[in-house]
């Protein structure tokens, strides 16, 4: 079967800046399922080489886009690497939920050239981490949404200052800037003030609480049990405030066992349980 991915599509984003996408197409020309995924904090769509995700996707039958948040620090030039720093400390919920609209517009959009391949009347939703969050949020505000995937997902807005302490919280509000230190890089990232007060601004918004128990659409919650970036306790509140969601794990880390750069051809065992968890959970009451 021979899988048609198209990389690095660019559409306007928030505030103007670009969104750098990519396009997995099924074999087959029919209007098929859509999974459209939503990268986390400090990453980005090709993140350990989500390529192979992508591809599994679409040799089952659907379409699957990925993409980069206009504000992520990636520009189109270099879409992994983090060299629009202005951009990055400028990043905040608001302009990823924008981002999120803009491109299931794009899918939806019956100008777009690959509209023969999209059944704009089964759109789903993935994210990992932040981007998890992320898709809850706009889950429960766009009924496009069919059905939506967690991995390894926030439970509350507040990456990545939750844990500050108060005097940092202060000096972040006295000199408009906190750094955040990529562990893979070591790039020191600005994170800019506005960031809390853009989620102080819209917390109601933001309560991901209510927004999936808000949600009536099948609902899939995976999460490794030793995850120390976002605990597995995330994943339990997320179960508890929506009972009737599906609740996957597997012993492993944050990232399910990738790294960056990934030059496998395969997927770690623990991404690869997921992976196919989330293909069975898509399967379940599909359309065809």
């Amino acid at each position: 079967m021979i899988i048609q991915p198209i990389k690095n599509i660019i559409i306007t984003g928030s505030s103007g800046k670009p969104i750098s996408l990519d396009i997995f197409l099924p074999a087959n020309i029919k209007p098929s399922p859509v999974v459209i995924y939503a990268h986390g904090f400090n990453g980005f769509k090709d993140w350990g080489n989500f390529d192979l995700v992508a591809e599994k996707f679409a040799m089952q039958g659907f379409v699957f886009v990925k993409f980069n948040f206009s504000h992520n620090g990636t520009i189109p030039a270099n879409p992994e690497t983090f060299v629009d720093l202005e951009a990055f400390g400028n990043n905040n919920y608001s302009k990823q939920l924008e981002d999120l609209r803009l491109v299931t517009d794009w899918v939806c959009d019956p100008g777009n050239i690959y509209h023969e391949f999209i059944d704009t009347n089964q759109l789903n939703l993935a994210g990992h981490s932040m981007g998890g969050g992320i898709a809850i949020l706009f889950a429960a505000r766009d009924k496009r949404i069919k059905k939506l995937m967690t991995w390894a997902s926030i439970s509350e807005c507040k990456t990545p200052w939750g844990s500050w302490s108060a005097p940092a919280m202060q000096e972040w509000k006295a000199t408009g800037v906190q750094y955040y230190t990529n562990g893979r890089t070591r790039q020191q990232l600005p994170l800019y003030y506005q960031l809390y007060e853009d989620y102080v601004q819209n917390e109601d918004q933001f309560n991901i609480e209510h927004a999936i128990k808000s949600l009536d659409i099948p609902i899939l919650v995976c999460h490794g049990t030793l995850d120390t970036a976002v605990p597995f306790e995330s994943a339990l509140a997320l179960k508890r405030w929506q009972p009737a969601a599906t609740l996957f794990t597997v012993e492993s880390d944050h990232v399910f066992g990738r790294s960056h750069p990934w030059h496998d051809t395969v997927l770690p065992e623990a991404m690869e349980a997921v992976v196919e968890a989330s293909l069975q959970f898509m399967k379940t009451q599909r359309i065809d």
